[in-house]
Parts: structure tokens; sequence; C-alpha cells
């Protein structure tokens, strides 16, 4: 007898999205440093009697443990020192602009102080933090009147957010004293790539082969990220580090042979991710491989598997640095980032948001619907956070900051009945930032512990308690958030999807001309039997479209593609790779919108997918030209068949089609 099931609905995407949480081991390094942040620096600062000083420097501290990321030491320096600065900049500016004008006056200033961050936001993730800080400050400067000028709150919120630097550059990671463990973040990295390429090899031929690909283009983008931080000098000035860039470099041909063989998709003997995996053992432990196992070498991409092994082996025992194949981002580009159709939509949506907000927030406080609270600045800075695409689509963040506000205030006015003033509140603050780096798993967690964290600071400056208001203010700030996220703007809309799909377009289509360019054409020519012509001639097809693209496209990609050396090639599908990582997070942001929104950007996951598999099959091609010195057939016929499948998808999403500049 059957039985019948009861099958639940799916959800809808947005909320779904919003139901979501990260996973993963409790960073009990960042915990540390949470706790060990702003909660000391208030205490000083009370101690010493200045304590408005000392909020704002907890509140700088509690921005930057919000930025502390796992990642590098070097990369931390940028990560939440070059924020900072923006938000110090942003508290100038809110300081002056609240004490010397009027009502109307600084609401046009912080609204232009929006467009601006909304446009820079669109750069990329440091400038966006960057943006974010400059958005909040400025509302805490014009709306938390404080005794001290504005040079001096400004210093204060420096030193808040440098505090918790230090500390991230001098503690070590627990258990990561292995050789030099400044490092750890590198180290780690580095091995996450040999990790992920075995993890690719082991998959290949089965169904998880392509999400474990795309596991591996995120652990390089991790790698890239976490050895190309900020330096003083040009290249790497230690032997610890010099190494980590040469393994780092010879884990890119082993990823370019894992990518062919999963692209090929025959399953491949056991002991092949062997090798990656002792790898990965090697650069955790900072010691040496030993014996690697040599894998089959029956296909031009396991052979391509084997010398890169043998190479990864020579500059284990030798390695003495590295390219890390990447290319720096000029001022011309960041100001097309800033000045295209994305940044120009974000900015005026941040604009118009801020803008409202502010002007809401002076009007609540002039009616005195804030009692006897002279602190106007939640509004404003609720409604930052709300307008970041970074943190979720639209309907995910409202919702969730809607709840975490909720019970971060139900709890802080528990909290601050039975807790002693104002030492009790400066350990709720300690606690808090040490649950910061655990709640960013959550956008709705984030919330509570920062409305917690933040409503004890105010307290401790001698405010009143105000957890009801700020509920209030957080509903209105998600009401206009929503209101202002559908409008219409001018222009078309999802222009951060599209930008990013053009950008990822861009770099596959340099990546498929130079590999292109490295075939020896002239004997493609030679081929005598029916199938040989044909597949020539297929090939010449593809050819003659890239070189046609190549000859249309930018200076900058002219300037790459004649090089033949593997570094160039490397470089190009590193680019390739992580644009279109890009696009598909932006991608997957903008399917979880309400339908309202997610219409706009319907289609581009086909696109992306088409993209992606154009660059595996160029990849494919690459290792086969090294193995044999020509594109076979069947790549040949892919790629053809590729290049005319996408002309369609590409001109549905608003694209211009392939073969064409771009618009970005």
């Amino acid at each position: 007898m059957s039985r019948s099931r009861r099958v639940l609905p799916a959800l809808p995407p947005w909320l779904a999205h919003a139901l979501r949480a990260q996973r993963g081991p409790v960073p009990w390094s960042a915990v540390t440093r949470g706790a060990l942040s702003a909660g000391p620096l208030l205490l000083v600062a009370v101690q010493v009697g200045r304590t408005s000083l000392g909020v704002v420097a907890a509140i700088a501290a509690m921005l930057a443990g919000i930025n502390d990321r796992p990642g590098s030491r070097r990369v931390s320096v940028k990560r939440i020192g070059v924020p900072a600065l923006g938000g110090a900049l942003g508290l100038v500016v809110g300081t002056y602009a609240g004490q010397q004008t009027g009502a109307v006056v600084l609401t046009v200033i912080l609204t232009f102080v929006g467009l601006v961050a909304g446009s820079i936001s669109a750069i990329g993730p440091v400038a966006s933090a960057v943006g974010t800080q400059l958005l909040v400050a400025s509302a805490i400067g014009a709306g938390m009147p404080l005794p001290e000028p504005g040079w001096e709150r400004a210093l204060a919120y420096v030193a808040g957010a440098g505090w918790l630097l230090v500390l991230r550059l001098a503690l070590p990671t627990p258990g990561s004293l292995a050789g030099d463990f400044r490092f750890d973040g590198e180290r780690k990295a580095v091995a996450g790539v040999y990790d992920a390429v075995a993890e690719l090899l082991d998959a290949v031929g089965g169904p998880e082969a392509i999400r474990r690909r795309a596991a591996l283009t995120a652990a390089l983008d991790h790698a890239q990220d976490a050895l190309a931080g900020p330096r003083l000098r040009r290249y790497a000035s230690s032997s610890a580090e010099r190494r980590l860039h040469a393994q780092y470099a010879a884990a890119l041909p082993l990823a370019e042979a894992a990518t062919a063989l999963a692209w090929a998709g025959e399953a491949v003997a056991e002991r092949a991710s062997e090798g990656p995996r002792r790898l990965a053992a090697a650069v955790r432990g900072n010691n040496h491989t030993g014996p690697l196992p040599a894998p089959s070498r029956s296909a031009p991409a396991l052979r391509a598997l084997d010398d890169a092994l043998l190479h990864a082996a020579e500059v284990f025992d030798q390695g003495r640095g590295g390219d890390l194949h990447t290319r720096p981002r000029t001022p011309r580009d960041r100001l097309r980032a800033a000045f295209g159709s994305a940044g120009r939509e974000y900015g005026l949506r941040v604009a118009l948001c801020f803008g409202a907000s502010s002007a809401a927030a002076q009007a609540l406080h002039q009616g005195q619907w804030y009692g006897q609270h002279e602190h106007w600045y939640w509004l404003p800075a609720t409604a930052v956070f709300l307008v970041k695409p970074d943190l979720g689509p639209l309907a995910s963040r409202v919702l969730n900051r809607a709840a975490g506000t909720v019970l971060g205030a139900v709890l802080f006015a528990g909290f601050a009945v039975v807790l002693p003033r104002p030492e009790g509140l400066i350990a709720l603050v300690a606690l808090s930032g040490a649950l910061i780096p655990v709640a960013t798993r959550h956008f709705a967690a984030q919330t509570a512990v920062v409305t917690v964290l933040v409503l004890a600071l105010v307290m401790v400056g001698g405010e009143p308690q105000a957890s009801m208001g700020r509920i209030g203010e957080t509903l209105l700030a998600c009401a206009i958030v929503l209101i202002v996220g559908h409008l219409p703007m001018p222009g078309q809309r999802g222009g951060g999807v599209r930008a990013r799909l053009a950008a990822a377009s861009e770099a596959a289509y340099a990546y498929l001309t130079h590999v292109l360019d490295e075939a020896d054409t002239p004997r493609i020519g030679t081929a005598g039997t029916p199938s040989e012509r044909r597949a020539a001639a297929s090939e010449r097809r593809v050819t003659d479209r890239a070189t046609a693209s190549d000859h249309r496209a930018t200076a900058s990609e002219r300037r790459v593609i004649p090089s033949d050396d593997r570094a160039t090639r490397w470089t190009l599908r590193r680019e390739a790779y992580r644009t279109l990582a890009e696009a598909r997070t932006a991608i997957s942001l903008s399917a979880h919108e309400l339908p309202a929104l997610a219409r706009h950007t319907e289609g581009a996951d086909e696109v992306a997918d088409l993209l992606e598999r154009l660059v595996d099959t160029t990849t494919a091609c690459a290792v086969h030209l090294d193995d044999t010195g020509r594109i076979g057939p069947e790549h040949t016929e892919r790629l053809t068949a590729l290049l005319d499948e996408l002309a369609g998808p590409v001109e549905r999403v608003g694209l211009r089609p392939p073969g064409t500049p771009l618009a970005g």
C-alpha cells in the first residue's frame, strides 16, 4: 500500500534568503580581538574622564570588527584601515555640517555625501566598506552632539579602528605557530587551493564537479587576495613570503589541468588527488613535500597534471618567489566603475535613501518625538545598512534588520534593568564585540548584537534608555528603503548585474583570444582528412571571431593579448574566473529579490552559465595545445557552438553581442 507524502510548498526566493545563514567553525581569534577592542577602549576612556571620545572609538572598533574577516594580516590593513579613514572623514564632514548649517542645508550635504559614497561603492568590496563608514560616521557626526570638535572625534575614530588593527597584526592565530606566524593567513589560503584541486580531481566525472570547480575558483581568489595585500616594497621582502608566492604560482598549472580533466568528464584514478593533498599538508606545516605519487599520463590533461606536480615539487624545495598573476586596477578603471551604470544607479539610490532618512530624522527630532533624546543619527545610519546590496537582497535586508533590531532592543532593555552602570554596560559592550565575528554570518544576528552594543554605548555616554525609540526608527528606515528601492531610476535597472556580466564577458573573450593566438595556425591548414579539414575550418572561424573581437577591444585588452608567455595566460584565466564569480554573486542576490526587482535581470544566469562553459572549454583547449601543439577538433566544435549559443541570451539581458565592445 503506497503512502502519500505531504509535500511542503517551497519558500519564495526572497524569504528563503532571509532565513539562510552561513556555517563554519567559530573564529576564536576574531572573537578574542572583538572582546579586547570596543570594551577596553570604552573602559579606559571612562577612567580618564573622556567618555564621549571613548564612545566614538568604540563605535569605530565595532565597525572595524565587522570588516575583520578571514585572510592575511597584510590584507587586513586595507580591509580595516582604509574604511576607517573614510569613517574619520565622514565624522569630520558630519560634525561641522551639523554645527554650521541648518536642517535644509544639512540634508542637502548628507544627500550629496550619499551620492558620492554610493558611487564609489561600485568599485569593489573595500570601496563599499569605505562608503558604508563614510555614511554612518557622517550621520553620527551630525546627529550625535558631543563636546569635542570634529578633528578630535576623527582622531578618536581612527584610534579605535587602529587598535583593532594592531590586535589583528600582533596576535597570532591559534594553532598557526609553524614557522613564521605572521603569514598564517597566507599559508592557510594557499593550502586551501591545493585542497580544492584535490577535491575537484576526486569529483571529476561526477555530479559534484561543477560545484568543486567553483570552489577552486573561490580558493584561488582568496589566496590571490591574501598574498596581494598592500606592501611598502614592490616585491615580497622575506624568504617565507617569497616561498608562499612561489607555492601559489605552482598551484595554477595544477588548477588548469584539473579544470581540463573536469571538462573532459572522465573519472581519474584516486591517486591523482594524493599529490595535491600532500602539497597542501606541506604548505600548512611549512615543510617539504616528500615523494609525490604520479598520476597516469594517458591523456593530455593527465600529462599536464603530472608535469605540474613535478614542477610544484621543485618549487616547494627551491621556491624563491612567484608571480601572483594579477593586473592592478588603474585609477581609470576605478573611475569607470564609479561613474558607470552600476555606480550611477547605486549612488542615486543611496543618496535618496540617506537624504530622505536624514530629513525624516531631523523632522522628528525638531518635533520632540525623541523626548529627552538628543541623538537623531539612528534613522539615517540604519538606512545605510539597509541600502547595501553587499548584505543581501533588499527584502532580506529589511526583514532581518527589523527582526534583529527588535530582538536587540528587547534584550538590551532587560540588561539595562539589572546591570550596574557603567561597569555592567562596559562589560556588555565587550561581550557584544566578541560576538560580532560570529554574528556576521546572519544579518539579523549581526543587527541584534550591534543594537545591544550601540544602545549600551550611548547609555554610558549619558543618554537615557532608548530601546523603543530605536525600534520605531528602524521600522521607518525599512519603509523608506523599501519605497526608494522600488522607485524607477534613470537608465536600465539591474546595472550592477549587467556591469559584472560585461566585465566577465570581456575577460572571457580576452582569455579565449590569447589561447587561440598561441595555436599554431599554419599547421591547422595542413589537415588532410575531411574531418580534419572541417575541424580546421571551424577552428579558423573561432579564431576569426575572437580576433575580430580583439581588434575592437579596448587598449588595455590589446596590451596583454599578443604575449606568448604562459604567465599572461594564467593572468587572463584568473581574471576570467574571478569576474565570473563576481557576476555569479550579483546574479544570485538579484534572483532573491522581490519579483518586481528580480525580473530586471532575468536570463543573466543563462549568460553566466554559457560564459563559464566557454572559459572551461578555453582552459581545456590551452592544456591540449600545450601537449599537442594544436587545438583538437572536439574543442574547436565546442567553442564554435558556445559562441553561437551566447549571442541570443547576451542580447536578451541588455548587453551587446559577443565580438563588440561591452558597455560596463
